[in-house]
């Protein structure tokens, strides 16, 4: 049934690892002839389907066993949660009979999962399976996008019972808003027309809604600046004249600027994180805001909202695209470009200390690896260098762990992408502490043969957290040193990867452009200034244009 109704769902490849109770279901797999990763470790599983749903649109589907194999899952499921990434993932439990007895391997992933899953089922009878298996993909993949998980118990998997199927079907009481109010969309019309200094501020919803496009003509048509939140990248084309970057913590100077003296933010598939507003009495005091969700609890959560339209944000856009004309916004570019030409994000390729500057590193991977290409990046410096260095252009094609910030997505997200793009080149770029989160991950991309490079920006320190210790604790570096760490290089090679060096930028030039002509996972061990910061920063609980610059700014 499980299978037949993944066929049916037009699932391609499964993510997983095997155990005892998902036995049953692993030995119909044996003669099917659809696809399965095996991973080194069921996180890793949750990660990699992530990944590929980022990218191909459609639900990642994990089968992993009860227990442990279970409990695994479950900071990749928050991780997909928060980011709105729609998985079906199928567990094993054991027997009904043996359910609350605290047998082997036991664990009650339902009850754990429930704040982390749009829904999530235990399954009592194998007559259930077709109606459940339809809910999960149309709940997983409708509306909100999320995760959706099914327990199965190991003696469900050897009954009988009559399979029909229907793709999709409809659930009573589960109606998601696509289409915006009309009327509240005609007050958005008139509040763009009536704006001098708009900014869209858009988010992770428009790359899940597909509203690239329909951003695009906005801001193209209006002539509106526009920033995106770090799940918003590629949203919009990263080298446009109208993009001003990232906002926030560590956003550019010009996008906080921006959003602070605006007039009108027009959100769009946001929801107005504290890492983009900082403190909140303090952000766009002088904004009336226009939000455009899908999920109505998030309008209005945290902060107040003039215009709410609740509906699928590329149809809403698409109807204030119909009703608008251009904007009349010279004098706000211009006073934007003068800003930008202020602030620039900092260059150079050597740190104060003499050391390899990892946004040299940042800025020649997105110069040498091409329009085509995915990049994923685990959480921390790395990851803020890549939002501010790297040129994102297309939706889809920068993947992160945004909301829950999850050291070790990364390199797993990075082997779904490959799957789903195999034509696409895939850049993990991922720091020293977060890779070992997930290194074993190393074998299925060799056994799996995968074109993949590993960025891996080697500062010998979990680098964010040092930050903040250095600005904040007084330079009191409590456990934050990796020192001990292994030789990554020769690492990758003990998997069969081809592994490189560079600690100087004429090295690290060189041995990019090398990777980019080698077949199969490659990494690249890039050893750069242990104390290099990321900056512009703005201090927690701060006002998004009270900017650390760098430096003694």
């Amino acid at each position: 049934m499980i299978l037949s109704a993944l066929h049916k769902e037009g699932v391609e490849i499964i993510f997983g690892f095997p155990g005892g109770a998902v036995l049953p279901l692993y030995d119909a797999l044996y003669d099917d002839p659809i696809r399965h990763l095996l991973v080194r470790h069921e996180q890793a599983a949750v990660h990699a389907a992530d990944g590929y749903a980022r990218v191909t649109g459609k639900p990642g589907v994990v089968f992993a066993t009860s227990g442990p194999g279970a409990t695994n899952l479950v900071t990749g499921i928050a991780n997909a949660y928060m980011d709105s990434v729609p998985l079906v993932l199928i567990t094993g439990q054991v027997a009904k009979s043996f359910i609350g007895t605290d047998a082997f391997q036991e664990a009650d992933i339902t009850g754990i999962t429930i704040p982390v899953t749009k829904h999530n089922y235990l399954i009592k009878d194998a007559a259930e399976l077709p109606g459940v298996l339809s809910e999960a993909f149309y709940i997983a993949s409708s509306g909100r996008r999320g995760p959706v998980l099914i327990d199965v118990p190991k003696d469900v998997f050897d009954q009988e019972a009559p399979f029909e199927y229907d793709v999709h079907c409809e659930i009573p009481g589960y109606k998601p808003t696509y289409e915006g109010h009309a009327g509240q969309v005609s007050r958005a019309v008139k509040a763009i027309r009536s704006s001098k200094k708009p900014v869209i501020f858009g988010g992770g919803g428009l790359i899940r809604s597909e509203a690239s496009g329909a951003l695009r003509e906005l801001a193209d048509t209006a002539r509106i600046p526009v920033v995106l939140s770090l799940m918003g990248l590629g949203a919009y084309p990263g080298d446009s004249e109208l993009f001003l970057g990232m906002p926030g913590m560590h956003g550019s100077v010009t996008a906080n600027y921006a959003l602070t003296e605006a007039d009108l933010i027009i959100a769009s598939g946001v929801r107005f994180d504290d890492r983009v507003t900082g403190k909140l009495e303090s952000f766009a005091q002088n904004a009336k805001i226009i939000h455009i969700d899908i999920d109505p609890a998030e309008i209005g959560k945290n902060v107040a909202i003039d215009i709410p339209i609740v509906g699928d944000v590329r149809m809403v856009l698409e109807e204030i695209n119909r009703k608008l004309r251009p904007g009349e916004t010279a004098a706000w570019l211009k006073q934007i470009s003068a800003w930008q030409q202020q602030f620039p994000m900092p260059t150079g390729s050597l740190s104060a200390n003499g050391g390899l500057k990892p946004q040299f590193v940042i800025r020649e991977l997105s110069r040498l690896s091409g329009e085509n290409t995915i990049v994923s990046t685990d959480v921390g410096q790395h990851q803020m260098w890549s939002a501010q260095h790297f040129i994102v252009r297309e939706p889809g094609t920068f993947l992160t762990s945004g909301g829950l910030g999850t050291m070790g997505y990364g390199f797993p997200a990075a082997i779904g992408a490959k799957l789903a793009a195999p034509d696409k080149r895939v850049i993990c770029i991922s720091g020293d502490g977060s890779f070992q989160m997930n290194i074993q991950e190393l074998a299925t991309a060799v056994h799996n043969d995968l074109d993949l490079t590993i960025a891996l920006i080697n500062n010998q320190y979990l680098g964010m957290v040092r930050q903040w210790q250095d600005i904040f604790f007084d330079k009191r570096y409590s456990y934050t040193s990796m020192k001990g760490s292994p030789d990554f290089v020769r690492v990758a090679e003990a998997y069969g990867a081809k592994g490189l060096r560079a600690s100087t930028s004429e090295e690290a030039t060189a041995a990019i452009e090398q990777a980019m002509q080698l077949k199969g996972p490659v990494l690249i061990d890039f050893v750069v200034d242990p104390e290099e910061n990321v900056y512009p920063m703005v201090a927690p609980n701060h006002p998004i244009n009270d900017i650390i610059i760098g430096g003694e700014q």
